[in-house]
């Protein structure tokens, strides 16, 4: 290069140099920042005095039944409306919203412009929308606007690293002298050498030479050591040499543009839509957004972070209708409970021993069951019937008496447990307020007995794996006797008698409790009462918790205004205008209507409907302005109400 192209390019490389830190101090001077706005459309109509035939025109019925035009309108100079009908639009900014949830979710829409003047070749923008909903913060997707002499520079750092990685030898053969070993071989093993074009293995054995030099000692002795640590250090080093070339690496996860400017003579615009899932309580969000200005690798200046942009969320879910729903129930006055223990007894005894098996265990469930009972407030216990059955082993007439005895010894013990629980626990609260002993002198035990139980023994073969097919159908033909004694008689018999004796029978010596309780202070035998509907209360705490899905589900039977709701939440509109249209009007009603109408295209009923709902409870008329199906029929409608 010559001396005076040599100049000219420093002269180039400065004069960039300085525009840049011309625009930057400009930039810093006038505290810049990037812009963040919501666009919307606003009309801007034209007089035209023909437009009795627009289609935006329409006959409606007020409250009152008269009909009212409703037409595109402004106001001229004397406060005459003016029919208009040509519309022109206009993108206008806004700081705030009002944004319709659909399915749980809002979408956030705002716009993000990066000024010309904050644009350079050199730089690199990364921006940073942060969101606040509740007490959360969350940071966005980020936006990266990059320069070309920038990007020009973050690729030639990945070049100079692409030729690094390229240095590195992958072929370990490269690392030695070949023209020396092979003049070695030629010298010292010319059998060997004569094999150089050969691909025939050659042994070590074969290999060494009458200096007992091997061929790896060969290998070694003319590689090159420098070259192999100088590769081993860059094949060790690749991260850091990378940061050393890449001084800002390119970055596409958790990026919404990555821009390169090539010409940077107007504004950028990015439209930005964040969807969001709506959670109970939230009422709006906000966005804003700050970030820096990279040149290189280091951040020259700190982008101010905007004011807020709000977001505020409409949610059908805010018409539901709170009252609590009650239902009647029959209350009988009587009610029964039951329940089983297996007690084991010794061989043709009917006494408890609660030593046996797991006599513990079973006799301690039971007296849970009966303090429970004598401790509720709700019922009082009026008498027990204890069934004691036995297994078929020995004779039915022995049996019979075997288990009445054990029946009318399991009575005996439990009525004294409950004796001795109310002498050491058993209070209730009088009528004055003092602890009193619990009455339990009316509760009755009744004995009964069941001397073989054949349906709980037919049961328990039939689902027993351990019985093969053929003892299956022993055990059948066994059991068509008549008689119980022949029966056990015949199945004595059989094979896996031993196995029904041992695994079978002792799980048939049970005994079975039936509590028969009446509700405390109920005479007649069924009461009508009145009492919240649980399942109708859910749906409406999952309206407001806006888990719509299972809203429905559990409103669905009721086919009223909340699963109106519900369904209008879920932008099932046809299912929500079919209930709605069947209900009698009302505020809520009327103004769920216009906005299901208003979402079906519909908009001279919707605004009919808006109307009526307005007329009802003027409190809709500033509902209507957060709703955007509605506030877009106000607007379009220039609806005074």
């Amino acid at each position: 290069m010559s001396m005076r192209r040599a100049f000219l390019f420093i002269a180039l490389v400065l004069v960039a140099s300085c525009s840049s830190q011309r625009k930057i101090a400009s930039v810093r001077k006038e505290a810049m920042g990037t812009k963040m706005e919501i666009p919307s459309e606003i009309y801007v109509p034209e007089l035209d005095l023909d437009s009795a035939s627009s289609p935006d025109t329409m006959y409606v019925e007020n409250p009152e039944g008269e009909k009212v035009l409703i037409m595109k309108a402004v106001k001229d100079v004397d406060g005459e409306l003016a029919v208009t009908d040509v519309i022109q639009a206009a993108v206008v900014t806004a700081r705030f919203r009002n944004v319709a949830e659909r399915h749980g979710k809002v979408d956030l829409k705002f716009r993000i412009t990066v000024p010309r003047e904050m644009q350079d070749g050199k730089w690199q923008l990364r921006l940073t929308p942060e969101l606040y909903i509740l007490s959360d913060t969350t940071e966005l997707d980020g936006i990266t606007v990059t320069g070309s002499a920038y990007r020009k520079a973050q690729l030639r750092g990945y070049q100079h690293y692409r030729r690094f990685l390229e240095s590195i030898i992958t072929d370990s053969t490269a690392f030695i002298d070949k023209y020396q070993l092979e003049m070695f071989l030629r010298r010292n093993l010319p059998a060997i050498y004569s094999f150089r074009t050969d691909s025939s293995y050659v042994s070590d054995e074969q290999f060494a030479s009458a200096y007992g030099v091997t061929e790896q000692a060969a290998v070694e002795h003319y590689t090159n050591k420098l070259m192999v640590r100088r590769n081993r250090w860059k094949i060790e080093h690749k991260e850091e040499m990378f940061g050393r070339y890449v001084k800002v690496p390119l970055v596409s996860e958790g990026l919404r543009l990555d821009t390169l400017i090539a010409d940077v003579s107007g504004d950028i615009i990015y439209d930005y839509v964040q969807t969001i899932p709506v959670r109970s309580g939230l009422k709006k969000a906000e966005i804003t957004l700050g970030g820096s200005i990279f040149e290189q690798d280091k951040c020259i200046y700190d982008i101010p972070r905007s004011e807020p942009l709000t977001f505020y969320i409409s949610s059908v879910s805010t018409l539901a209708d709170q009252s609590v729903r009650y239902k009647t129930m029959v209350l009988e006055r009587r009610v029964e409970a039951n329940t089983a223990c297996y007690v084991e007894f010794s061989s043709g005894r009917a006494e408890i021993d609660l030593s046996l098996g797991h006599n513990s265990e079973e006799i301690g469930r039971i007296e849970g069951n009966l303090a429970s009972l004598m401790e509720n407030e709700t019922y009082d216990l009026d008498s027990i019937v204890v069934t004691a059955s036995c297994s078929p082993e020995g004779s039915w007439e022995h049996n019979s008496k075997l288990s009445k005895m054990r029946s009318r010894s399991v009575s005996a013990y439990f009525e004294r447990f409950m004796k001795n629980w109310r002498d050491t626990s058993g209070f209730s609260v009088g009528e004055d307020g003092r602890a009193v002993k619990a009455d339990i002198s009316a509760i009755r035990f009744i004995s009964r007995s069941n001397p073989e139980n054949w349906t709980m023994l037919d049961a328990l073969v039939s689902s027993d794996d351990a019985l093969s097919p053929k003892d299956l159908d022993e055990y059948a033909r066994a059991r068509k006797s008549s008689s119980p004694d022949m029966r056990e008689s015949e199945m004595r018999k059989m094979p896996s008698y031993q196995y029904l004796r041992s695994h079978i029978y002792p799980r048939l010596r049970t005994v079975k409790f039936d509590f028969f309780l009446h509700r405390k202070g109920v005479v007649k035998d069924t009461v009508h009462t009145t009492v919240v509907d649980t399942a109708y209360m859910l749906g409406v705490r999952a309206l407001a918790d806006r888990e719509y899905e299972k809203a429905v589900t559990l409103l669905r039977p009721y086919s009223d205004f909340n699963c109106a709701v519900a369904y209008c939440a879920l932008d099932y509109n046809a299912s929500a205008l079919s209930i709605l249209e069947g209900l009698p009007s009302g505020g809520k009603r009327d103004y769920l209507l216009s906005l299901v109408y208003s979402r079906m295209g519909q908009e001279r009923k919707a605004v009919e409907a808006y109307m009526r709902a307005c007329s009802e409870n003027r409190s809709f008329i500033h509902r209507g302005n957060l709703d955007p199906e509605i506030s877009a029929l106000v607007e379009k409608y220039r609806l005074e109400l």
